[in-house]
């Protein structure tokens, strides 16, 4: 028999061909014909001879077919491998079938890794796949086809599991170790996590699972394919994008949404504000922050947010939006969105950095609201510009004043030390902004955009997700936050929420022993203490303006409330209160599922969301981190120069490294 076929056969029969042992010195292998059932006999010649055994016909092609599909293995005798041979350890054999090709040759793939031997490709098509070891001498191989044209399936036709090859042809480092195999094996560490491994960490789990020695860049190259095999591809989030935000809508109503598109469907930005929190707003003071973030994907993007603060407070996201970066253009939609869920009242309060852009988009959109300045990167400002960090002390006592008085005394210490320092927060930034006492609206105790920055430090290692996925994990987050908070609201026992009860109770301490005189039935003078008051209880006013810029009263108006005989409680603003934060959490985010549960109209699904042109990445390592904002510093760590450790100098090091 001709040797071309190598041991294996194109039809279904179960005939294969295996080298014969010379007979004599100097002859040569011979193919023979052997029968998978078959017994040896000698013939007249007292040679032997093989045959189909008695009862084991050959296998009819259907029948064959009928037992590959049912993944029920072929009769096949066990061959034992020789003491210089070895077997590949796995559990394949004829007659196992696969739903794929894919699914096969990441099956021998697995095996190849674990067994640290390789395998090369004789032959591959559609319909046909045979491999065989990397050694030519070494007698493992497989070959696999389709159980029928029309399906997908393939079936191990001929498989011979046992290694003759050298052990010096067995490699950690193998070819069937690519990055996409290792991204597949590595992808279920990083369902349900934001982070998942490092490529570090995607290194060792090749080598101790694997058994295989990949390199750095190899084991990068599979965490990225594995996150886009459970994150999806930065090219399928913007195609399923209108499908996604459809399906938000629909499971939770009131939700808004909003993506924007150029002349040729490219994305521009989009807007998102689940109903759920845009009905609780009613129930939060009227102060929101508004910052960006910027993103580290493929396609790059700054990500925006406006958040308020509840009763208790903590953050109450309200809006989310993604654009090409922080421009005033960006910034007007985004904001123009925004408008159209809260409103624009005097009473609102927008809490920004002093970014041009952003200043001038609020006095685009907004009429009525007022904006306010972070204190916070004022300082950062004041501290890059005049180089005077021990003015900050006078500064925040400036910021967090009360009373205009008080103020006053405050810049006229910064003015002394500093001049050009108070003329900065005078006629550049203005007081009004950035100082509560001269605010022209309502404030709170509420001076930074800290409740901003506290959701960009959550999406930290979310940022570089694709945009769908990053979405689902912020609607992840306020699920949990929503129902936690609604466990904690029903328990709550007092009439305030926790964080204002602490801060209620002290207030009540002090002002015990306070000498109050009723000046008519609703005013009250109010003495003791290092300052007097005069409490109004009915307009909820007070001349220490304590009560009048946080809404919760001041010892002042606690003692009068005692000595009117009326509830303290009742002069609280109702945004501190139980009732309030119950209604805030009252209802339910719920997610979307999976894409194949989506039921999505034509019209939606066939909207066209092309990815934004990006400027070619330079070469190298992908930047993740942003360059800092002006007058923003950043803490570097302190390195030992005898142990190499951060965190210390070498006079500290407790380390005998180096020692004599």
């Amino acid at each position: 028999m001709d040797g071309s076929h190598d041991g294996f056969r194109d039809n279904y029969f179960d005939v294969d061909y295996c080298d014969s042992e010379p007979t004599d010195v100097g002859s040569s292998r011979q193919k023979l014909p052997v029968f998978r059932n078959v017994e040896r006999t000698e013939n007249d010649n007292g040679a032997s001879v093989t045959q189909p055994a008695e009862g084991n016909p050959v296998v009819d092609p259907l029948l064959r077919l009928t037992r590959a599909a049912s993944d029920e293995p072929v009769n096949v005798p066990t061959t034992e491998a020789s003491d210089s041979s070895f077997r590949d350890g796995s559990d394949l054999h004829e007659g196992k079938y696969f739903n794929t090709k894919k699914d096969l040759k990441r099956k021998l793939s697995d095996i190849a890794m674990k067994g640290n031997f390789e395998f090369r490709t004789r032959k591959s098509n559609r319909s046909l796949w045979v491999i065989e070891c990397i050694d030519p001498n070494c007698s493992w191989r497989l070959r696999a086809s389709k159980i029928v044209p029309e399906s997908t399936k393939f079936v191990i036709r001929k498989y011979v599991r046992v290694h003759c090859c050298s052990l010096l042809n067995r490699n950690a480092n193998h070819r069937q170790a690519t990055y996409v195999v290792i991204g597949e094996q590595v992808a279920p560490q990083y369902i349900g996590v934001e982070k998942g491994p490092s490529p570090k960490g995607v290194q060792t789990f090749a080598r101790t699972k694997l058994g295989a020695q990949i390199s750095y860049y190899k084991a990068w190259r599979g965490r990225k394919h594995a996150h886009t095999l459970i994150r999806g591809s930065p090219e399928q989030s913007f195609h399923i994008l209108p499908s996604y935000f459809h399906m938000l809508e629909k499971l939770n109503p009131g939700t808004v949404t909003r993506i924007e598109v150029d002349g040729e469907s490219r994305f521009k930005y989009l807007f998102l504000a689940f109903g759920v929190a845009i009905r609780g707003f009613r129930y939060m003071r009227k102060v929101v922050g508004i910052d960006g973030t910027f993103l580290k994907g493929q396609y790059r993007g700054v990500l925006l947010v406006a958040t308020a603060q509840d009763g208790n407070g903590q953050c109450y996201p309200l809006a989310w939006g993604i654009v090409d970066s922080e421009n005033e253009d960006a910034w007007t939609w985004f904001l123009t969105q925004l408008k159209e869920v809260i409103g624009d009242t005097d009473e609102l309060a927008l809490i920004s950095d002093r970014a041009p852009s952003i200043k001038k988009a609020i006095s685009t959109v907004f009429e009525k609201a007022h904006h306010g300045a972070c204190a916070w990167h004022v300082a950062q400002n004041i501290k890059n510009k005049f180089k005077c960090a021990d003015i900050m002390r006078s500064y925040w006592s400036a910021v967090n004043a009360y009373r205009c008085e008080d103020f006053a005394g405050y810049m006229i210490e910064i003015s002394h030390r500093y001049p050009r320092v108070a003329e900065y927060l005078e006629n550049e930034v203005g007081f009004e902004k950035w100082s509560r006492c001269h605010y022209p609206g309502l404030r709170y105790n509420i001076t930074t955009t800290n409740m901003v920055e506290s959701l960009n430090s959550m999406l930290v290692n979310a940022r570089d997700f694709p945009y769908v996925a990053l979405l689902d994990v912020i609607q992840e987050k306020m699920s949990k936050w929503w129902n936690d908070r609604r466990i904690v609201a029903m328990a709550i026992t007092a009439p305030l929420t926790p964080s204002r009860e602490s801060e209620f109770r002290p207030r009540f301490a002090q002002s015990n022993g306070r000498h109050t005189l009723q000046l008519n039935p609703v005013t009250y003078h109010v003495k003791g203490g290092e300052l007097e008051g005069v409490v109004d209880i009915f307009n909820k006013t007070c001349t220490c303006k304590e009560f009048d810029i946080e809404k919760l009263p001041c010892v002042h108006a606690i003692a009068a409330a005692h000595h009117a005989q009326v509830s303290v409680y009742s002069l609280v603003s109702p945004y501190y209160t139980k009732e309030y934060y119950v209604l805030a959490y009252g209802e339910t985010i719920y997610p979307v599922g999976s894409q194949s549960q989506w039921y999505v109209p034509n019209e939606v699904a066939t909207k066209v969301v092309l990815p934004r042109e990006v400027k070619e990445r330079k070469r190298g390592r992908p930047k993740t981190s942003r360059f800092p904002s002006v007058g923003e510093f950043r803490k570097r760590k302190n390195r030992c120069g005898k142990c190499g450790a951060y965190g210390h100098y070498k006079k500290k090091c407790n380390s005998q490294t180096g020692s004599t």
